[in-house]
């Protein structure tokens, strides 16, 4: 068996060094055209493409109708970004055989691939005459129109090729794609319950929220209910997340509440800015007013690395008494896309931003509390992508406000779910 691969190697190197003479000593081709676009097509799939190329013109010059030739030419072509070159190949072949369905499919996608949206389209139209309702050519059609900025006509489209074809699996991929793209409003409720293992009953915290993408940012609206100490509070909430430049936004968040459970007003602002490499930084502020205004400063780096996010967030908040620091890092496993992850939390001091359950507005009675803690999720969503869940359990170690010294376990399980519609 080794032997026979060896001599086949041999054999096809000899065939390159006889075209390549035929090349230099004469300007037409002569040989076995079948043998010799073997040949090409080994040269360009072993990363010699200028070879593959150079086999494929000659056979040309004897046998210009060899359209698998001219078009797997064409191909090499679109490979190499050479779109002008293929262009040419594929239209001279369309003008001799337009039922060549291949030939449509490679010549769209050429344009395609050049960034030339409506050009691929203008040929999807005019393949449509001969393959009308053809799959293949209906999905290059949805891919056209939704680069020349028409979403809405490329889902229709992937529509009336899912009622062609029902089981076409990649084109019910693209359209559920196409709707999550689509779907700018948000619907989504999220519920803790966090379990004491002294000093506190149970405590309860839930949120609804309803949010809405535009071309200016997102804007989220969020009504808070808190159960804790056996008293009830809602709190009314608005994060903005307005876009200022490519790869530069910013965050605003302001709430109020007439509860003891919240601060009376919170209100926050940070500015985000991707950086080279996969990395973002941020820099801004938290404020919370109960009886005094309690202002946390805050930012972040984060690292996009393959399929893993990684983030470090500091808060370092200043009083009379002196300055509390703490911090997150937070890890993210991603899977197929931005909401399908697992996630590690680690918190490592006391912040009132992320412990408000005990913390009454006197930033002085905090700054040396010791607190660390642990949470895992893990976040899915449906097949069509326009549900979401999330699920996460975590375990902290807290010491008590009022007993400096002595701490509590503090065992946490949420849930939170999440609609996109149009």
């Amino acid at each position: 068996m080794i032997n026979s691969t060896k001599t086949v190697v041999k054999l096809l190197f000899v065939l390159t060094f006889i075209i390549t003479l035929n090349t230099n000593a004469q300007s037409t081709f002569t040989g076995n055209p079948d043998s010799a676009f073997k040949v090409a097509r080994t040269l360009a799939f072993n990363k010699e493409r200028k070879k593959a190329q150079d086999t494929l013109l000659l056979i040309l010059t004897k046998y210009p109708n060899y359209h698998d030739v001219r078009s797997f030419l064409a191909t090499t072509y679109s490979w190499d970004g050479e779109y002008q070159k293929a262009r040419v190949e594929f239209s001279h072949i369309l003008k001799k055989a337009p039922k060549r369905k291949t030939t449509w499919v490679a010549a769209i996608n050429n344009e395609l691939w050049a960034n030339k949206p409506f050009k691929a389209l203008e040929l999807v139209n005019k393949a449509l005459k001969y393959f009308p309702n053809d799959t293949d050519i209906l999905y290059l059609r949805a891919k056209a129109e939704e680069n020349t900025n028409k979403p809405e006509e490329a889902l229709s489209t992937l529509q009336e090729l899912i009622k062609t074809n029902p089981e076409n699996k990649k084109a019910k991929d693209y359209k559920n794609r196409l709707v999550n793209s689509l779907s700018r409003n948000t619907v989504g409720i999220r519920s803790e319950v966090e379990i004491y293992s002294k000093t506190f009953d149970p405590m309860q915290y839930h949120a609804f929220k309803l949010g809405r993408n535009t071309k200016y940012g997102s804007i989220i609206a969020r009504v808070n209910f808190n159960r804790r100490f056996q008293e009830n509070g809602v709190q009314f909430e608005v994060d903005m997340y307005p876009k200022i430049s490519k790869g530069f936004y910013a965050y605003l968040n302001v709430g109020f509440s007439n509860s003891f459970l919240f601060p009376d007003v919170r209100y926050g602002a940070e500015l985000y800015k991707s950086l080279p490499r996969g990395f973002e930084m941020s820099l801004g502020f938290r404020a919370l007013k109960y009886d005094t205004t309690t202002t946390i400063y805050t930012g972040s780096v984060g690292w996009y690395t393959g399929n893993s996010y990684w983030s470090f967030r500091p808060y370092i908040t200043p009083n009379d008494a002196g300055t509390s620091f703490s911090g997150a890092l937070n890890y993210r496993r991603y899977r197929n896309d931005a909401d399908n992850y697992f996630s590690i939390v680690t918190n490592v001091g006391y912040s009132p931003e992320i412990n408000q359950f005990i913390f009454g507005g006197n930033a002085n009675t905090i700054v040396n509390l010791n607190s660390q803690k642990l949470r895992l999720g893990y976040y899915f969503t449906s097949s069509n992508k326009q549900n979401a869940w999330g699920v996460q359990s975590g375990i902290s170690h807290q010491e008590i406000i009022f007993d400096p010294g002595n701490y509590f376990w503090v065992y946490s399980f949420i849930l939170s779910w999440e609609l996109k519609f149009r």
